[in-house]
């Protein structure tokens, strides 16, 4: 198995991707750099034209560009900000929201079908965000996406893997990376996703609540490269009712 995170036809070696919505704009290269993160999304709001703080100042040069659709509430608001996203110089990558759900802000997985298609024939590397659904998941994939990305548990609440058998499901059924996305308070529960055998984690409350969000950066870093590598590793079984000995306990008297 590649070590290698490929999401259309782009290879990355972090599988770490960081939001920089919640944090400030001085904190962002700091973040970056202890996360190791080669993947930063951005609302485009914050990527102001007009001479205003840029977000874009900020992040360093080599990393690549999520711009997100954040404030999208059906498929046709998603494929505007998409564009307008292109247009400024973000890139193809798009990370698709369609929420128009203010109270629950769960993600509209059928709009988010419909801006999918739209947005992969035009090029996009689109990347949706969803609630864990395989039907969804399915139609996603034949509609062109690069990726899908399934919530964990509701965005910002940091409850962690509260979608986790959906979430499974996902990783046996669909042949595009998983990455999860929304939810994930604490780097112990980044590890135990990519135990799970997802592909990347997406972060950005999590860090951006801790006291100290670089430490917390790293941390992420070091707990999703932990999980992957106990995925790669293969897990040892498992004994019910019963124990084992690791070392023998007979004979070492013995002549």
């Amino acid at each position: 198995m590649s070590e290698k995170l490929m999401i259309g036809g782009h290879e990355f070696q972090s599988r770490f991707i960081l939001g920089s919505g919640k944090f400030s704009l001085e904190l962002t290269n700091a973040v970056i750099e202890n996360g190791g993160a080669e993947i930063v999304t951005l609302a485009l709001r914050r990527a102001n034209l007009d001479g205003q703080e840029n977000i874009l100042d900020y992040i360093p040069k080599g990393i690549t560009l999520l711009p997100n659709t954040s404030g999208a509430r059906n498929a046709e608001e998603a494929v505007r900000i998409a564009r307008l996203a292109r247009e400024i110089g973000c890139g193809d990558f798009i990370k698709l929201e369609v929420i128009h759900d203010s109270k629950y802000l769960m993600p509209d997985n059928y709009e988010t079908i419909k801006a999918t298609e739209i947005l992969a024939k035009e090029g996009f590397i689109v990347m949706p965000y969803i609630y864990p659904d395989l039907n969804v998941a399915r139609s996603l994939e034949s509609a062109g996406a690069a990726s899908v990305m399934p919530l964990g548990a509701p965005i910002g609440s940091n409850k962690g893997l509260c979608t986790k058998d959906f979430i499974q499901i996902l990783i046996d059924e669909i042949h595009l990376p998983i990455i999860v996305d929304a939810g994930i308070g604490r780097p112990s529960q980044a590890c135990e996703a990519m135990e799970m055998g997802v592909d990347a984690i997406m972060c950005n409350t999590a860090v951006a609540t801790a006291i100290d969000v670089a430490l917390m950066a790293k941390a992420f870093k070091l707990a999703i490269e932990a999980g992957r590598a106990a995925y790669l590793a293969g897990f040892g079984r498992v004994l019910n009712y019963r124990a084992e000995a690791s070392s023998p306990l007979t004979g070492f008297l013995e002549d």
